[in-house]
């Protein structure tokens, strides 16, 4: 068979090689790891690429196939890591270089990882991201910020940014990134790939370095819905190790995926996420409501009468907690710190108890908001961000007339769905005039990720921005 396309096809597709052995993950591997040598300098979305590992484990997944061992779609398929996922023997770095965390390495993997190569995946790597997942852009000067692959002076988005990159570049089939305010939502829209924030407690975070316990979500960046699905199929799931894993049965994420949409209520927000966007990111959203109508969905507006508080609650709790672990490094290793994740921390450090205490209840006021309106409809539908990815570097951009400061713009629409702990899931909508990616927000009731995947798969397949990929 013609090898050239190998790493630009989906889990499913290689899976189904695989599978008939028309290719062998030793084959596949070499691709992957061929492709990273040429372009990787370009995006910089690898912090360690776990060359003879790979190698080793592919091997091995060839024997396992051979002898008839098939363990399903994941075997023998390259998925990166984000690194702050545990990896047995592997260095685990968080994208800092502080000692402590620069030369870890974890005798153990992560519930995740581990999980993934139960199933047979390929460990290809380690992605890079914003220092210990604190930032939104991915800029980060221990390892250098990652490039997005439809333009390489344009960001990512983070804190998954290598995530985003390594996907979007064919340089893994799927990956894994967390978020805590949007860090898989937010790079998966600015790269044009499909990423996954499932609900809170669904994917254990064992083995994973928090940011914010009460709000951080692993989550799968993937080509596809359906690649997502099958990730979670793998990693989801009760973890007697994570105390905050819900011991909600686990469904076949795949089984209603091609079920349609008609009939389907599909909620819009009557203020805040349809205000202030970029115009091009509008009439995309636009046309992209109007193909969901096409298949049958049937739209009804919605209130959230407290959704404006969401922006206030940004940094009160989640530096709060992240402060909290990071307490001993601050106090031994803050000058190594890249200075806006110092500044983050250390306004955590100083943020009085009953500030905090104030946003938990708020933050349960905005969440009992959108269970309420979930009651009238089957999932919400937003824009994922409000503009297309940035250059890199700058701080401010410019909404309908208006300078708007960037941090903001980037996790508006993301946060509430950390805030609320639903599930989310983005997925290209579109192209603005630059060719850069536009991302569509689908939001479900809790542990109704089958829901949200179906929407989103039914909107995928209507249309033809998963068939495009960048030119690098």
């Amino acid at each position: 068979m013609d090898k050239s396309n190998i790493c630009f096809m989906t889990v499913v597709e290689l899976a189904k090689l695989i599978k008939r052995k028309e290719i062998s993950p030793v084959e596949v591997t070499a691709c992957f790891l061929e492709r990273i040598e040429q372009l990787d300098y370009k995006t910089n979305a690898f912090i360690t690429i776990m060359s003879d590992q790979a190698i080793r484990d592919s091997k091995k997944a060839e024997q396992e196939i051979i002898d008839g061992e098939y363990k399903g779609p994941l075997h023998g398929v390259p998925i990166g890591l984000k690194d702050l996922y545990y990896t047995e023997g592997v260095e685990n770095t968080g994208g800092s270089k502080i000692p402590k965390w620069a030369n870890f390495i974890p005798q153990k993997d992560s519930t995740v990882t581990k999980r993934l190569k139960e199933s047979g995946a390929i460990i290809i790597g380690k992605l890079n991201m914003h220092e210990f997942a604190a930032g939104s852009t991915n800029h980060n000067p221990n390892y250098g910020s990652s490039r997005n692959p439809w333009g390489l002076n344009y960001i990512t988005g983070g804190s998954s940014g290598g995530s985003g990159a390594a996907v979007s570049a064919s340089l893994c089939t799927a990956a894994m990134g967390s978020d805590t305010g949007g860090s898989v939502r937010i790079p998966s829209a600015l790269c044009g790939i499909v990423g996954l924030k499932p609900t809170y407690g669904r994917i254990s975070c064992y083995g994973v370095i928090p940011l914010s316990w009460s709000q951080d979500h692993p989550g799968p960046m993937t080509k596809s819905v359906l690649d997502s699905a099958i990730l979670m199929n793998s990693i989801a799931g009760y973890d007697p190790k994570d105390p905050f894993t819900s011991q909600e049965p686990v469904p076949d994420f795949t089984e209603y995926l091609d079920k349609g949409i008609s009939g389907t209520k599909i909620g819009i927000p009557t203020t805040y996420f349809f205000d202030g966007l970029d115009t091009e990111v509008k009439e995309s959203l636009g046309k992209a409501i109007s193909v969901l109508t096409g298949l049958g969905a049937m739209i009804q507006e919605v209130s959230l009468p407290h959704i404006n508080y969401s922006s206030h609650l940004k940094n009160h709790i989640s530096m709060a907690e992240a402060a909290n672990y990071h307490e001993q490094l601050l106090k031994t290793d803050a000058d190594e710190l890249t200075p806006n994740v110092r500044d983050r921390l250390e306004l955590g450090l100083m943020l009085p108890a009953n500030i905090y205490i104030k946003s938990q209840r708020i933050r349960s006021i905005i969440r009992q908001d959108f269970i309420n309106s979930l009651k009238s409809v089957d999932v919400l539908l937003t824009p994922t961000i409000s503009i297309v990815a940035p250059l890199i570097g700058k701080q401010t951009i410019e909404i309908e007339g208006k300078h708007q400061q960037l941090l903001e713009q980037l996790g508006r629409f993301t946060r509430p769905f950390n805030q609320t702990g639903l599930p989310a899931c983005t997925v290209p909508c579109g192209f603005n005039s630059k060719g850069l990616p536009i991302g569509l927000q689908i939001i479900g009731k809790a542990f109704d990720e089958p829901m949200v995947l179906r929407v989103a798969h039914s909107y995928e397949q209507a249309t033809d921005w998963r068939n495009r990929r960048p030119d690098i």
